[in-house]
């Protein structure tokens, strides 16, 4: 088999875009901790599973794990700095950052939807875990808030429908 060079890996999943949530939860002495994630989705309906993948060099992933609850924060338009800020390894991610506590983890200001997790299962794959948690709750800003779009390396948001209306979805069978 041939190798796969990372950069070009990178480059070409990058055609692929995602939201960008952030993942929060409490520390062993209940300071807030967070991480940025584009790799959140949902698993089952019945019953309510998402994922996402953590990095195993990650130093928050341990945290969040060792509560095991915590809340994804799934990011607005105007979310960017947000991204940017728990995308960093150093410094005070929530200093000037407003949000307010939960059960879960910190609600962060500006997220167009957030979804209350309990950990279920953590799979190796590569150099990430694949993290399956559990739904326990869920808010949202309502229809009229868009979500933060990354592609090909840069933020974005939803443009809407090409032609300016919501068209049924389609399928074979249908």
């Amino acid at each position: 088999m041939t190798a796969i060079d990372a950069a070009h890996f990178r480059r070409t999943l990058g055609n692929f875009p995602t939201g960008i949530t952030v993942i929060t939860s409490t520390g062993p002495r209940g300071e807030p901790v967070g991480m940025v994630c584009n790799s959140f989705t949902s698993v089952s309906l019945d019953p309510p599973l998402v994922l996402f993948c953590a990095a195993w060099s990650s130093t928050t992933w341990p945290l969040i794990r060792k509560r095991g609850r915590f809340c994804v924060n799934i990011l607005d338009r105007g979310g960017e700095a947000l991204s940017r800020r728990f995308s960093g390894r150093s410094g005070d991610r929530f200093a000037g950052v407003r949000w307010k506590p939960s059960e879960h983890g910190p609600e962060l200001e500006g997220a167009v939807a957030r979804v209350a997790c309990v950990l279920d299962t953590e799979h190796p794959a590569g150099d990430h875990a694949i993290v399956v948690s559990r739904v326990v709750g869920l808010t949202d800003a309502g229809a009229e808030a868009d979500p933060l779009v990354f592609h090909r390396g840069r933020y974005g948001s939803f443009a809407g429908s090409l032609d300016g209306a919501l068209a049924p979805v389609v399928g074979p069978g249908a």
